[in-house]
């Protein structure tokens, strides 16, 4: 297949391809999308055969409009339509029971489905002009950092998918907050995301937090609750929260062999770089939401150097750094 490159303003095409039963990436506020009509069985299997994803890794459906939520699910309860008032269109994904011609693969054979309405104009407009919601996860192999330019896509998926539309770098950075709602008296985060548990208590009232994201045991009813994720080609490891820890376990890594990159903030990077070390950083320590925006483009950049680990700093998990702390882990193979 021959993947055809689009601009934000060649939608219209885009569409087409959707309508056809094709799969088209597109930019949305968090990360780039691999989009499918979500009522459409075999074209979302291409999203699946694209990614090399499990297909019991259910996928989040985007929409552009209230109607469409309304039509898919079974009911909207009151909790729900507080969050959507506060966070929609932003990074916060509802999982409600589902109704409708959601097709199976979406949901992974379950009950329930994930529904966001993304902030980014061209997402908007093509879901709009589609006429149904997409099926979306991010546009990247499985198990790969998402992606968050339009070029990270064309590395992972060229020639796999029919489209890739080219929006410009993301904002966010990091994936949704998904919000299980299907209790509505017990909102629960089955994933740490965009929208923050603090923000969202704060308007909620009581929120809970999923413990048991990594059991293998349990059908996950979100994604990123299953299987490893946003993993570079190259080993990441956690560092300590100390600066001089840090500084010793760099030290003896080199005096090992070892050719390290490094992702870390601003403060740290200053008495960590030297001229044999390859380094990035993640803006300053008192803005996470820096940090979270470049982790995932960072790795992929550390990933093409000649380097043999990656070391990477961690925050606090507070606001959205228990996002950035989420995929962190997820993505490292060793915490120090």
């Amino acid at each position: 297949m021959q993947t055809v490159f689009l601009n934000s303003k060649e939608i219209d095409q885009a569409v087409a391809f959707l309508k056809s039963g094709q799969v088209v990436a597109f930019p949305t506020e968090t990360v780039y999308g691999l989009g499918a009509d979500a009522t459409n069985e075999e074209a979302v299997k291409k999203i699946f055969e694209a990614k090399g994803r499990p297909n019991d890794n259910p996928l989040i459906i985007h929409i552009s409009n209230i109607d469409q939520l309304e039509r898919y699910v079974e009911s909207v309860p009151e909790v729900a339509r507080t969050v959507i008032n506060h966070f929609w269109p932003g990074p916060c994904t509802l999982i409600l029971r589902k109704k409708g011609s959601i097709a199976p693969s979406v949901t992974g054979g379950l009950d329930t489905v994930g529904v966001r309405m993304p902030d980014h104009p061209v997402a908007l407009e093509l879901i709009e002009k589609a006429g149904v919601p997409l099926a979306a996860p991010s546009a990247n192999s499985s198990g790969k950092p998402s992606p968050t330019t339009a070029l990270h896509v064309t590395r992972d998926l060229n020639g796999k998918i029919q489209a890739i539309v080219d929006g410009g770098a993301t904002g966010v950075g990091l994936e949704s907050t998904v919000l299980d709602l299907t209790n509505p008296e017990r909102p629960t985060i089955l994933r740490p995301g965009g929208v923050t548990f603090e923000e969202l208590e704060h308007v909620l009232g009581e929120v809970w937090t999923d413990d048991h994201l990594t059991d293998a045991s349990i059908a996950p009813k979100s994604p990123g609750m299953k299987y490893k994720h946003y993993s570079p080609e190259k080993p990441v490891w956690v560092l300590p929260a100390s600066l001089e820890q840090t500084i010793k376990v760099m030290d003896q890594l080199e005096k090992s062999g070892k050719k390290i990159g490094f992702l870390v903030s601003d403060e740290w990077f200053e008495q960590l770089s030297n001229d044999s070390r390859m380094g990035q950083t993640l803006g300053e320590k008192k803005t996470p939401q820096q940090a979270a925006a470049r982790l995932f483009s960072s790795l992929r950049a550390l990933d093409d150097e000649d380097i043999s680990l990656i070391l990477v700093e961690p925050y606090l998990k507070v606001g959205i750094g228990t996002a950035y702390m989420n995929r962190l882990e997820k993505a490292a193979s060793r915490i120090l």
